[in-house]
């Protein structure tokens, strides 16, 4: 595997951002998005070394979810 995609989505009331891994059992969150950048990285990094036969990936891409709210 070479690559990893994580679903974003930002929690506008908390102003948290939380990642999820599509295909894995990685979620993580940060509180900025430099933050969940560092522990999207970490997360993945320890997800591949515990035991994990599957070498880490080389790329991880971020999908950022936004939700539009329209008032009738």
């Amino acid at each position: 595997m070479s690559e990893i995609i994580f679903e974003v989505q930002h929690d506008e009331m908390e102003g948290a951002y939380t990642a999820t891994a599509l295909g894995h059992g990685i979620v993580t969150q940060g509180e900025s998005l430099e933050e969940l950048r560092q522990m999207v990285k970490e997360a993945v990094r320890c997800h591949f070394a515990e035991g994990n036969s599957a070498p880490v990936p080389k790329v991880i891409r971020l999908h950022f979810v936004r939700d539009e709210v329209l008032v009738a």
